[in-house]
C-alpha cells in the first residue's frame, strides 16, 4: 500500500538560499566564465524557477560580481588563511608525538607559492583575467575586482609584515613587496591557457625569486620550503 505520508519540502532560510545561488554562480564562473552567469543558467543548475533567482538578484550583474568575489575570496582563504590556526588543542601534553610546531611566516609564504604553482591555480587565474576584461564595462564587477585586489594585497602584505616583525623577512615596505609579488603572479597567470610544461624553471619560479630578493632571503631558501604543488587540495 502506498504511503499516505507526503515528503515535505525543506524550506531554506533567505540566507541559505542566497548562499546557494551565489555558490552555484561561482562554480559556473570558474568552469565556464563570468559571462555565462545568467538567471536561467543558475536556475537550471539549482533546478528552481528563474523567478527565484531574480527575487534575490533582480540585477544579474550584482550576481556576477558576487560570484566572482566569493570564488576569489575562497581561493585566497586557501592560499593565505586569514588566521593562522593555533598549534593543536590546548589539552595536548607538551612534547607529545603528535605535536607539530606552528608554521612560521617563511613556511606559510612557501606554501602560498607552492599552491600558486599548481595547475589547479590556473582556474582562478583565468577567472581574474575574465573579471578584469569584463569589468571595463560592468561597474558592479569593476568595484568587486578593486575590492578583491585590496583584500589579496592586504592578506599577503600582512604575512610579510608578520615575518618582518619576527626578523624572518627584511623589507622596509611590506605593501610594496606584496604588490611586486602579485604583479609577477598576475603576469604568469596571463598564460593560464598555455602549457606549464613549456616554462623554464627560471620563469616558473619568477615570483618566488622576486620574493626572496625583496625580502632579503638567501636564494633558493623559499624553494627548499615549498611542498609539492597541489598537495594541499584537490579541485
Amino acid at each position: 500500500m502506498a504511503s499516505s505520508v507526503q515528503s515535505k519540502r525543506v524550506r531554506k532560510s533567505p540566507e541559505e538560499r542566497r548562499s546557494e545561488i551565489v555558490s552555484a554562480a561561482a562554480a559556473i564562473a570558474l568552469s565556464e566564465g563570468l559571462e555565462c552567469i545568467t538567471v536561467r543558467r543558475v536556475a537550471d543548475e539549482l533546478e528552481v524557477r528563474p523567478g527565484l533567482i531574480g527575487h534575490y538578484f533582480p540585477v544579474t550583474e550584482d550576481l556576477v560580481a558576487e560570484a566572482f568575489g566569493v570564488a576569489a575570496t575562497a581561493e585566497l582563504d586557501e592560499l593565505i588563511p586569514a588566521e593562522h590556526p593555533p598549534d593543536g588543542p590546548a589539552e595536548r601534553p607538551p612534547g607529545s608525538p603528535d605535536e607539530r610546531p606552528p608554521d612560521g611566516p617563511a613556511e606559510r609564504l612557501a606554501r602560498f607559492f607552492s599552491l600558486t604553482a599548481g595547475d589547479s591555480y590556473d582556474g582562478i587565474s583565468r577567472l581574474w583575467l575574465n573579471a578584469r576584461h569584463l569589468s571595463r564595462y560592468r561597474p558592479a564587477l569593476a568595484d568587486r575586482v578593486t575590492r578583491q585586489e585590496a583584500l589579496w594585497r592586504d592578506r599577503l602584505s600582512g604575512l610579510i609584515r608578520e615575518g618582518s616583525e619576527a626578523g624572518v623577512f627584511h623589507t622596509d615596505d611590506p605593501v610594496e613587496t606584496a604588490v611586486q609579488i602579485l604583479v609577477v603572479l598576475d603576469g604568469l597567470g596571463a598564460h593560464a591557457n598555455t602549457d606549464r610544461g613549456d616554462r623554464s624553471p627560471t620563469v616558473a619560479n619568477m615570483a618566488v625569486t622576486t620574493a626572496e630578493r625583496e625580502l632579503g632571503l638567501p636564494k633558493g631558501s623559499l624553494l627548499t620550503l615549498m611542498p609539492a604543488a597541489g598537495t594541499h587540495r584537490a579541485r
